[in-house]
């Protein structure tokens, strides 16, 4: 269905892109959480490489190699 075909770690590096901003976020998985399968729902932590304007409830996409492999809202701002 164009998402991943394989599961992804913590330091996962993709694309976040917002609104129109492409921007390489570092994923955090939670403790206890090891990977992501591909179709699962999941919480992490997104390190972002550059600060950008959001807000809380900003629906994003997740693209790797100019592919949308997921997506995703902002559920907290921590910096």
């Amino acid at each position: 269905e164009g998402g991943r075909h394989s599961p992804f770690f913590s330091n996962y590096r993709p694309q976040f892109y917002f609104r129109t901003t492409d921007v390489t976020g570092v994923i955090t998985l939670p403790d206890g959480i090891e990977m992501v399968q591909p179709g699962d729902h999941a919480t992490f932590t997104v390190e972002l490489i550059q600060a950008i304007a959001m807000e809380e409830g900003l629906t994003f996409a997740v693209r790797e190699g100019g592919r949308t492999v997921g997506s995703g809202r902002v559920t907290k701002i921590l910096a």
